[in-house]
């Protein structure tokens, strides 16, 4: 079975590196033998790689999202610790997310849900999947608990399953027939929500999930600013962008 282990360098980037006793080249690290450069590197300790001291650290879900495959867009911990709570995600439930992406949000999605959730992913797009399968192999591998998973290729109202969901997640630049088709599939008191970048996306889910029966509880955006020390004393927000990512909206069925 294949292990994985987190390298940060000093400025804080992280590389996930497949534990392969073969040399091969790890992308940013260069040609090396990954299992022998390790052998007697503890977790806390630095090794030096070229001219990089690297430290070794824990492969928890915060290192795994820092040192992800990337591809498309992914969802911030901001909006996944929203999408977790307000939709009560946890252990033991059914959970349809679509689109997967780069699935940033599935590795939020299978650390809550346990060995007895099941995770259901849909993606179009056979280059996105490749990379959020990837992100997910190997959280599935560090995580002590993973959930069943099983993944759909395909528009998810063409390919949505018989089943009964929790929690039903949805990212995609057209919302309306996935809710349509969705919408059906859950549980009594299971929630809905949607990824929505515009304004006019936003409208549209929420249309669309009254049109289907299904009551909105909250639609809005999440905010997030960063904070530092200044040099002569104090703490005061970091400059650049003030945070926001995308709308938001939680929809129930009762």
């Amino acid at each position: 079975m294949a292990e994985y282990a987190a390298l940060m360098e000093n400025e804080g980037r992280i590389h996930i590196v497949e534990l392969k006793d073969e040399v091969v080249k790890h992308k940013g690290l260069g040609v090396l033998n990954i299992v022998t450069l390790l052998a007697d590197i503890q977790i806390g300790e630095e090794v030096l790689v070229g001219q990089k001291y690297l430290t070794r650290m824990p492969t928890r879900l915060p290192e795994l999202i820092a040192g992800m495959a990337r591809r498309a867009q992914t969802i911030s911990a901001k909006d996944a610790g929203s999408f977790i709570t307000r939709l009560g995600v946890g252990s033991g439930d059914t959970v349809l997310e679509a689109g997967l992406g780069s699935g940033g949000l599935s590795l939020h999605l299978a650390r809550v849900l346990g060995s007895s959730g099941h995770l259901v992913t849909a993606e179009p797009r056979t280059e996105h999947a490749d990379v959020g399968l990837l992100n997910l192999v190997r959280a599935e591998k560090c995580f002590a608990e993973f959930p069943k998973h099983t993944h759909l290729e395909g528009m998810v109202e063409d390919v949505v399953p018989d089943l009964e969901f929790e929690a039903i997640i949805l990212d995609m630049p057209v919302h309306r027939p996935a809710i349509l088709a969705c919408a059906p599939k859950l549980t009594f008191g299971g929630r809905i929500a949607c990824y929505a970048p515009t304004t006019s996306q936003l409208e549209d889910c929420w249309k669309s999930c009254e049109e289907a029966g299904l009551v909105v509880e909250w639609a809005g955006e999440l905010m997030e600013r960063q904070w530092s020390p200044t040099s002569k004393g104090g703490m005061r927000p970091v400059n650049g962008p003030f945070g926001h990512t995308a709308f938001l909206l939680f929809a129930q069925k009762r």
